[in-house]
């Protein structure tokens, strides 16, 4: 971007993934950029990973907002005026065409691999997530005041240092 010529300050990043538009860093984008911008990209699949909505949002920068879209790993996608005869138009089209094709393709395969590769992890024994919370001493006692109502979850989940959640988690799955 800094080649390019965008002053950091006009540089909008996001940390999440491009499943959708939905990310705080491109609706400061949208709200900020004027009829006349250009909104440079370093990649398509940067901007989105779903081919309709990259497809939509390229019409709304480019139609509705009246920017235009630079593409820097891509320079058939570039819709500035020195790039907007018929020809290019067609050109720039077509290729996002593809890009957006490739870019939900590479998506679905991610989640697809992601999926098997938690299956194996699974079919190995291997477990996901925080261990399980081992109930104390402390907790045994505090259990039967917790069950006579003597002593309320939230009261009981102080003193041992632990959500109510997981205090009743744990009373429920060894009440009798």
């Amino acid at each position: 971007m800094e080649e390019f010529g965008v002053p950091k300050d006009k540089v909008y990043v996001d940390k999440q993934s491009g499943k959708d538009f939905n990310r705080p860093g491109y609706q400061r984008l949208l709200k900020r950029v004027k009829p006349g911008d250009a909104v440079v990209i370093k990649s398509i699949d940067r901007l989105g990973r779903n081919y309709d909505e990259i497809k939509e949002q390229w019409r709304l920068i480019t139609k509705t907002k009246r920017c235009a879209i630079v593409v820097l790993d891509m320079p058939l996608l570039d819709t500035r005026e020195n790039h907007a005869d018929l020809t290019g138009k067609f050109i720039a089209d077509l290729v996002l065409e593809i890009l957006s094709y490739v870019a939900e393709t590479e998506r679905q395969m991610i989640k697809k691999r992601q999926a098997e590769g938690i299956a194996a992890a699974k079919a190995k024994g291997i477990k996901f997530g925080r261990p399980a919370t081992q109930p104390s001493d402390l907790f045994f006692k505090l259990l039967p005041a917790w069950q006579n109502k003597e002593i309320s979850a939230k009261a009981a989940a102080d003193l041992l240092g632990m959500s109510y959640k997981t205090f009743i988690t744990l009373a429920k799955g060894l009440a009798p």
